[in-house]
């Protein structure tokens, strides 16, 4: 794909429930302290910025299974899970199954050196963990959220690792992950400029709750039982985390130029999904666990200045898994014959934005969520869509609040949306039934959207 330009070195950046319009660059407004993602922004306006793209889940450990896999999320047991919680633990099924290909695994075999730094969510040891599915080194949680500072999840228990060794540390835990991205970066530059490239797969938590920037140690002890933080947080805080990282990533930025890196480093920056309780999504409605707009249309940033036009922006429709084999396909790693996967390279969108890839037939752009039922299929400015058993369509290109339902008005076109939709479902796995949904709070804690 990248004729003459060099393999790059990979970083994909994951933050963790963060909204459409949170970010600068997507139209979010200042915090009172100033901007709240300079060096996001910066990363987009040298770079390439998606205004449609989706993740494949609105919900965290459902896409990550797509993230590695680079396939649909719902082949696996593990995913079907909305998502995956501490009472999966020992459980032989609710997990990656370090026999499948993943991301990591094919770079590795295409000469890569990789390291998971941050969230994993895929499942626990002895039977799951990043060394049994492809990474080199792993510093990170194992749990789907934690506290900042004591590093404990929802269940109380400890959970930071290097490699499957519990570790203890101290430090704010998004400043911790930036400093050993930053160490790595350190440690591989000298290899990456004789040849031999790194895959650093970097997923914050932030800025998922509980609500704690830095300066709220303080408030730690009390969050212990419960990292949901129902009763506390606000939008400054949660913009201070968002900004936390932030700098962060420009610590690693400014490290990939010191060591001669940055041009030939592709840095790829998403959300595992839309934002939850004080996150911007506008104009999108919805958020975490809605098929609705806010809930799957997420940043997609790339910056490879060696390939990518500085200022570039595109409307091309795409999944998370579809990005993961953008970067296998710039790599250099071939997909597994006996694990075809599902996602679709965009590498060719990466040296000229104009490009438009047509989506093909038996990989629609599509979801279903077990929690309300929920369906949905994109096509072209088209969206259908179940919640509760109610059918909507929606012109997104001139409603993207999914406000006003054309359903009735097309009723031909509802009908063959639907058809489509089944038809995509029936190649899939059911949903079993004792798959769980684990909502972190409803209408007696708070005014549902």
């Amino acid at each position: 794909m990248t004729g003459s330009i060099k393999r790059p070195n990979i970083i994909f950046i994951v933050s963790d429930d963060l909204g459409y319009a949170d970010l600068g660059c997507y139209g979010g407004r200042q915090a009172p302290f100033g901007a709240v993602s300079p060096h996001i922004d910066a990363l987009a306006a040298g770079g390439l910025r998606l205004t449609e793209g989706y993740s494949n889940s609105p919900v965290c450990s459902p896409t990550r299974f797509a993230m590695i896999t680079m396939r649909w999320q719902y082949r696996l047991r593990g995913a079907l899970e909305e998502p995956i919680n501490s009472r999966s633990k020992g459980d032989p099924r609710l997990g990656l199954p370090p026999e499948i290909p993943t991301l990591p695994s094919l770079l590795r075999e295409a000469g890569y050196a990789t390291a998971l730094i941050g969230k994993w969510h895929l499942g626990y040891p002895p039977h799951f963990g990043p060394l049994r599915s492809g990474y080199d080194e792993f510093f990170g949680i194992m749990a789907g959220g934690v506290d900042y500072f004591t590093h404990c999840s929802s269940a109380g228990h400890h959970d930071m690792f290097v490699g499957e060794e519990p570790h203890r540390e101290v430090g704010y835990l998004t400043d911790l992950l930036s400093q050993r991205a930053v160490d790595l970066v350190q440690r591989r530059a000298a290899d990456a400029r004789g040849g031999k490239p790194f895959f650093l797969s970097l997923h914050y938590t932030a800025p998922h709750w509980p609500w704690e920037t830095r300066d709220d140690a303080h408030i730690a002890p009390a969050l212990a039982k419960n990292l949901f933080h129902l009763d506390g947080g606000n939008v400054d805080a949660y913009r201070r985390m968002i900004h936390h990282m932030d700098e962060g990533i420009g610590h690693i930025v400014a490290t990939l130029r010191t060591e001669g890196l940055l041009d030939d480093t592709l840095i790829v920056f998403t959300s595992d999904n839309g934002g939850e309780r004080f996150s911007d999504n506008w104009p999108l409605v919805g958020g975490k666990m809605d098929l609705t707009e806010g809930g799957i249309r997420v940043p997609w940033i790339a910056h490879w200045p060696a390939l990518i036009p500085a200022g570039s922006t595109s409307a091309q429709h795409c999944l998370t898994m579809d990005w993961s084999a953008t970067m296998l396909d710039v790599g250099g790693g071939t997909p597994h014959p006996d694990w075809p996967i599902d996602g679709v390279s965009l590498a060719a969108l990466l040296r000229d934005p104009s490009h438009r890839f047509d989506r093909p037939t038996d990989r629609p752009l599509a979801w279903r969520m077990n929690h309300r039922g929920q369906r949905a299929l994109r096509e072209g400015p088209w969206k259908y869509l179940q919640v509760d058993g109610h059918e909507y369509l929606f012109d997104i290109s001139a409603d993207a609040r999914e406000r006003a339902n054309l359903a009735k008005r097309e009723p031909q076109r509802l009908a063959a949306m639907r058809d489509r939709w089944l038809a995509w479902d029936a190649t899939l796995p059911p949903i079993p039934p004792d798959a769980s949904v684990s909502l972190g709070f409803g209408a007696a804690d708070m005014p549902q959207r």
